[in-house]
């Protein structure tokens, strides 16, 4: 059933023109050189440290893995991190 109901909701997106972002819940991640990242529609964070920071998304998780990591700006669905950035993983 949601399988069916993300594919509808895909759909109207296409359909309408509206950012999927916004209709699926999905992240959208703006990464600014090595050193600035930009993340839309989290869900909150699992582990945070200078080396490695793990984030909740409404499906599976962001793990941000990198060198004086340090969370800038922290709003309810939005947040901003400095430091060098090595690599970005999804998990679901």
């Amino acid at each position: 059933m949601e399988k069916r109901r993300e594919i509808i909701s895909k759909a109207m997106a296409d359909f309408l023109e509206i950012p999927k972002d916004l209709v699926l819940d999905l992240p959208k991640l703006t990464v600014i050189g090595r050193d600035e990242l930009y993340i839309e529609n989290h869900r909150g964070i699992i582990e945070y440290s200078v080396n490695k920071l793990r984030i909740n998304l409404s499906r599976g998780y962001l793990e941000i893995e990198g060198e004086n990591l340090e969370i800038k700006a922290l709003m309810p669905e939005e947040m901003s991190i400095l430091g060098r950035v090595r690599a970005i993983k999804y998990y679901d």
